[in-house]
């Protein structure tokens, strides 16, 4: 952990501990000395330049959801140049006892996953990407993500003043530019993903462990391989022309625990398909998502992936309005 304050050990133990400090210890401060100037934080929802906005943000977050917790279940990361790229999936519980982005107050206690990767180097988070299941949030307060997109984007002001979602052309370059590592693991789960959108559903009995425990959109906790190819045949298939692209791939090896790896991939193209978005309406759409994968003596055995539904239909509804 050269150029990183003493305290922080290892990767994992940087990436836990400042994430407990700014959220459940409300350090919220300390963004300006973790968080860089110039930080550059894709959400499927939206791209946020420099740390004032993450503060903003942040407290916006704290004062709808003020009990907030981030339980943090791993870091995969690897190498990078003056520090090294953490995927990190956390479970969040809160519950909704202010009016904020999720609307009037509800007094549901929520729970939801997000997978972030962040490059770190010299003591602070210089890049990063995230996805929340904004999906499970919303369902479990009541609506579906279609429903919170519309609402969503009155609130902003309608289609011309709301903030635009994720896409190449509202993306900002940062600091890093790496693609991760060749780790085998990581090559095994590209190697995977690729065949299925390439049309190879038979890969799942194949590379799934039977019994695998999978983690998906909107809240969805599943195992089998039904469920393998039901998440990804309905993602696929509603859009079957867009372009897949691999962004960064890894893989890890740690003590007393199961090889993984962490993807970060996109899917670029027109919503032409019936699939998991319902009818198609042409819509051009660009969807951020982020692997993690364990590996046991059957195969793949526990699956993360998530995209944020909700910002998927925004894309669509700007389109159709």
């Amino acid at each position: 952990m050269k150029n990183f304050d003493p305290r922080w050990k290892t990767p994992e133990d940087y990436i836990l501990g400042i994430t407990y400090e700014i959220w459940e210890d409300r350090g919220i401060n300390t963004l300006n000395q973790y968080y860089a100037d110039d930080i550059v934080v894709r959400s499927p929802a939206s791209v946020v330049v420099g740390n004032q906005g993450i503060k903003a943000a942040t407290m916006a977050t704290l004062a709808e959801l003020p009990d907030r917790e981030l339980l943090g279940e791993d870091v995969i990361w690897c190498d990078a140049p003056g520090g090294f790229l953490s995927s990190h999936r956390l479970v969040s519980t809160a519950t909704h006892t202010h009016p904020g982005v999720y609307g009037a107050p509800t007094g549901k206690t929520i729970a939801y996953r997000i997978l972030a990767d962040c490059y770190c180097t010299q003591n602070q988070v210089k890049d990063e990407w995230l996805v929340r299941d904004q999906g499970a949030i919303v369902t479990q307060l009541g609506l579906d993500p279609k429903t919170y997109a519309a609402q969503l984007i009155y609130n902003e002001g309608g289609p011309e003043q709301c903030v635009k979602p994720l896409t190449p052309e509202t993306d900002v370059q940062g600091a890093y530019q790496g693609r991760g590592n060749d780790h085998p693991r990581g090559q095994q789960t590209a190697a995977l993903l690729e065949a299925l959108m390439a049309g190879d559903f038979s890969q799942i009995p194949k590379q799934f462990d039977r019994a695998a425990h999978l983690e998906y959109p909107n809240g969805q906790s599943t195992q089998g391989w039904k469920s393998a190819d039901n998440f990804w045949m309905g993602l696929r298939s509603a859009f079957p022309d867009a372009v897949f692209t691999i962004h960064h791939q890894m893989g890890i090896d740690s003590p007393d625990m199961s090889p993984r790896s962490a993807l970060r991939w996109s899917l670029h193209g027109k919503h032409s398909g019936w699939g998991r978005f319902g009818a198609p309406t042409n819509a051009e759409v660009y969807v951020m998502g982020i692997t993690h994968s364990e590996y046991g003596p059957r195969g793949l055995r526990r699956g993360w992936t998530l995209v944020d539904e909700t910002a998927v239909w925004k894309q669509i509804l700007l389109h159709t309005g």
